[in-house]
This record gives C-alpha cells, structure tokens and sequence, in this order.
C-alpha cells in the first residue's frame, strides 16, 4: 500500500449544536442550503454554510416517526425515508405518506438513501435493536412507485454512491464492514452482480460515504473519528480525523463543491466518553482539497395511486 495521508488539524466546528444522530448530508445547490437529518429524533435540519465554513441553521422539520434520509427534487421537493416507508414533502410544505417498504411490526426501519444518477431513491433498512441479521435490503423506488430490491440479504444497509459517470454503484454494509460495487444501469434502475471493493479490518465499521469529482471513496468510519478516502480499487490514500468518535456521513457543499462536511453522534456515547469528545454530534467542515460531484435531483413520484 501507498503512503497514507492522515490530516487531523484541518476541521473546523460547523455547528453550534449537538445531534443524537446526524446523518445523510445533501447540499442543494439552486436553494444553496445543506440538508441532513437526526434520525431518532425524526427531524430534517435545513443550514446556511457561511464562507468562514460554520453552519446556520435555517429551518428544522420534524416527521411522525424517525426519519434515515433526504434527498431534494429540483423544484425544492422532498423525498424521505421515514421509519417504515417513504415520505414526501412538496415545496410548500405539504408531508404526504408514499410507498410502504417495511411492516409495522417487522422491528427495522429505513436507513441510508440516496438519489441514483437518473432520479429514483435508493434506501437500505437496518435493524432497530441491532440484533444479528442476514435479511436486510437495498431498495430502488421506482417513479411509479414500485419497489424493488438490489439485495435482500444485509446486515445493515448504508452508505452509497455512484461512480462520476453513473456507471457504478458503491454501498456499505456495515456489521461485516464491506463496500460493494456494481454495475448500475441508470436507464432502468437495475444492476449487475455486487463484488467486494474494500474489506475493512476488525473493529472498523464503515457508515455513511460520498463520491468525489474524482471517482475517490469517501467512507465515515463509525467509532473511528474519521473519514476515509479509498480509490474505486480499494486502496486507502487519506484519513481526516475529527474529534468526535461516532463519525457518520461525508458530502461535499457550497457553490463549488469545496468544502467537506462531516456528520457526527453522540448515539450509545456514555457521560465518560461524551466529557473526552465534548464535540461529539456537531457537523464539521473541512477544506480538503477536493471537489464533489453534484447530487442528482429526485424525479419526484405521482402526486396519488401509490402502491401499498
């Protein structure tokens, strides 16, 4: 293996508030406003990133139930993985129920989703009580509203990406701590075989990640403090390191894509823990040195009829 960068000085606090579980990080370049969720606590925050790199928050939204992710349709629309299924929410404001994933007494919830090149959701279920498990699933929303599963067969789904071009997607399993990589076809939603990208060590467990203009991985490593860079053949090239354990999701913001942002939580951190990470749960941002790719917008899902 090469040389490994690790950068530990660069980050700087972008919030003034702690979350219990910040995830999902998406920048909506027309509105120029950052969108994350706190998952347990249900709620989409909407933040203003200033040039010195902190971050205002400007609206928070809260949903029935836990919420895993946003994602944003170019007309200022949203699409949300509630606890159980998908929720949408218009520009105006409107919350509107969409397709039901999981059962109500199948103890899961959605997790991680993101928007593929040509506009679906993709979300992965995870566990609540995090008890074992092979049977958790990748799903494709599809614009009628149909499901459809990529995997069925997860620990607990998470992070995704997309190579540059839209012709690979990269997702995370965390408990047996693998990335996975497929050929993705964008014109139908669907994808080829899934082969083993990075194989992480024992004890590093691999949570919410991003793609750079580059094509380079960009992994939070849940427990670690850090965020990872690994090319698309799995070699390690970069480590930056915050000060807060429970790192969850990277993505890059502002007008040009310039300035990292990096999710955190104080979830399962004891009063012991939380005196030695005093930072644990804010959001940080870091001028890495890279660009990111654009988000794609979601296609948006018919206004009624939706399948059950």
């Amino acid at each position: 293996m090469s040389h490994t960068e690790k950068v530990s000085d660069d980050w700087r606090v972008a919030t003034e508030e702690s979350f219990d579980l910040a995830e999902g990080p998406v920048w909506d370049p027309l509105r120029e406003r950052l969108l994350w969720v706190d998952i347990r606590r249900g709620t989409v925050l909407v933040g203003e990133l200033h040039d010195d790199g902190t971050i205002s928050i400007e609206d928070r939204v809260r949903t029935p139930s836990m919420v895993g992710a946003v994602a944003v349709s170019e007309a200022g629309g949203w699409i949300l993985a509630g606890e159980r299924g998908i929720l949408t929410r218009s520009a105006a404001g409107q919350l509107s129920e969409g397709p039901v994933i999981l059962a109500a007494d199948s103890g899961r919830r959605l997790n991680d989703g993101k928007v593929d090149p040509a506009g679906r959701f993709v979300v992965g279920t995870l566990k609540v009580d995090e008890s074992p498990t092979t049977s958790e699933r990748l799903v494709v929303v599809q614009p009628d509203g149909r499901l459809e599963d990529l995997d069925s067969d997860l620990s607990l789904s998470n992070g995704l990406g997309w190579s540059p071009d839209g012709s690979v997607l990269y997702s995370i399993d965390t408990i047996p701590r693998t990335v996975y990589a497929r050929d993705y076809d964008a014109s139908t939603g669907t994808a080829g075989p899934r082969r083993v990208v990075i194989q992480l060590d024992d004890g590093v467990h691999p949570d919410g990640m991003c793609v750079d203009a580059d094509g380079q991985l960009w992994i939070a490593i849940w427990g670690g403090g850090e965020v990872r860079r690994y090319s698309p053949d799995g070699e390690l090239t970069r480590t930056i390191s915050v000060p807060a354990p429970h790192t969850t999701c990277v993505t890059f913001a502002g007008p040009e894509l310039a300035t990292m942002v990096i999710t955190t939580a104080t979830k399962d951190l004891g009063d012991d823990d939380l005196a030695r990470h005093p930072l644990s749960g804010r959001l940080f941002s870091v001028d890495a040195g890279v660009r990111g790719l654009p988000a794609a917008w979601w296609s948006g899902l018919p206004p009624a009829g939706l399948p059950a």
